[in-house]
Formats: C-alpha cells, sequence, structure tokens
C-alpha cells in the first residue's frame, strides 16, 4: 500500500494542469461539482488515502501486541478484523491499479519538455569529465561555473560552443556533446538495476517470466505450513 500511495502522488501529479505528463483513463475520475474544466483523479486519491487506514490497522496491532506476554492471549482476537480488511483492501487496489495503468495516455512531449529544462544533464557532463581522468570534485567545480555562465547568458549546456567548452576544461572534446541528451543519460546507466532501455527491457522480461510461471508442488506446501 505504501508504494501504491506513493506511486498515487506521482499520478495525480503527473496529471495536473502544471505537468500533463499523462491523461488518467475516464473510467477511473470524475468530474468536478464546481468546476466544469476539473477531472479528479478518484482511484489514485482514493488508494493514498485508504494506505491511511491500513497503517492505523498496523499501529492498532502493534499496541495491542506490545504489552502482551510471549504466549496466546484473547487479546489477540483483535487481529481478525484489520487483518481481514487490510487483506482486501490491498488486494483490491492492486488489482484497480492493473486496470487503470493498462489503460494511461503517456504525453511524451510535455516530458520531453520538462526533462530539456533546468540543467538536468549537467550532472553526466561532469560524469564525462570523470570518464576522462578528472576527479569529481574539480568536475562538478568546471561544470558548476558552466551552468553560471549558461545563466547569465539565457542558454542551455547544448547551446554551449565548441569553443566556450573547451575553454572550461581541456579534457572536453566534440564527443561531450552527445552526453547531453535525455536519452543518452537514461542509456549510460547499463548496470544491473539500471534506466538504460536494454536493462529495463530485461528486468520486464524477468518478471513477466516469474508472473506467469505457477509454483510446484504449492497444494503441498500449504498443508505443511
Amino acid at each position: 500500500m505504501m508504494h501504491l500511495s506513493r506511486l498515487s502522488e506521482e499520478l495525480i501529479l503527473w496529471s495536473s494542469q502544471e505537468f500533463q505528463f499523462i491523461d488518467l483513463p475516464d473510467g477511473f475520475c470524475t468530474g468536478s461539482s464546481m468546476m466544469p474544466q476539473k477531472k479528479n483523479p478518484d482511484i489514485p486519491e482514493l488508494i493514498r488515502g485508504k494506505t491511511g487506514r491500513v497503517y492505523g490497522h498496523l499501529f492498532g496491532l502493534l499496541t495491542t501486541v506490545k504489552g502482551l506476554p510471549l504466549s496466546y492471549n484473547r487479546d489477540l482476537q483483535e487481529d481478525k478484523e484489520p487483518l481481514f480488511d487490510t487483506i482486501d483492501t490491498a488486494t483490491t487496489s492492486v488489482k484497480i491499479y492493473a486496470e487503470l495503468l493498462a489503460q494511461l495516455t503517456i504525453r511524451p512531449e510535455p516530458m520531453s519538455k520538462a526533462v530539456s529544462e533546468g540543467f538536468l544533464l549537467a550532472t553526466e557532463l561532469a560524469d564525462y569529465l570523470v570518464q576522462k581522468g578528472v576527479p569529481f570534485r574539480e568536475s562538478h567545480r568546471i561544470v558548476g561555473n558552466l551552468v553560471r555562465e549558461c545563466l547569465a547568458k539565457g542558454k542551455d549546456l547544448l547551446q554551449l560552443t565548441e569553443h566556450e567548452l573547451f575553454k572550461a576544461s581541456p579534457s572536453f572534446d566534440k564527443k561531450a556533446f552527445r552526453v547531453l541528451t535525455p536519452e543518452a543519460a537514461i542509456n549510460q546507466k547499463n548496470i544491473v538495476g539500471g534506466t538504460a532501455g536494454n536493462q529495463v527491457t530485461s528486468q520486464i522480461n524477468a518478471w513477466k517470466k516469474v508472473l506467469r510461471s505457477k509454483p510446484k508442488n504449492s497444494s503441498k506446501k500449504r498443508q505443511t505450513t
């Protein structure tokens, strides 16, 4: 529920007028009773709210158990209602979210515009210098100066000239401009668990395989436990 609540917060923000990264499917939203133009992100908000309810069950049980001796006590009959409600809430939330995400509309244009602003790729430029043998503390300073120069001139890092780049550090070369794209930044993290496309695809395929596989002797395991 904690993970679903965090996902809900992201979807609520991303679907807002300020972000416009996604469009939530109409079947999971309602119109505002006051503002005709507003589409309320009902399901993300409700699931985010129900996470507090599940947390309440947890802390209620912890409070019940904290003063009990190490044996069974009748106090523990209080675990049934919160446990069953938690299972129902979590299971239903996951099922609803599976349907919502399957119908979600991604809006690449606003996303692309957002990642092209605010010098988000400055770290990539610093890492490029590290790969050239420059200590990170030094590359951090060099790129920081470049950002200040860009701010003063009202330009972005991609708008720097080769002269400006080489002047900042002799370790730069023409290939440095290749790292100043979101795609390059994403694919640079080509390690297990990284953001590179092939790594993400590998993880998706691995989890699809796990989800599709049926556990062997599951009935015997249940009887044993």
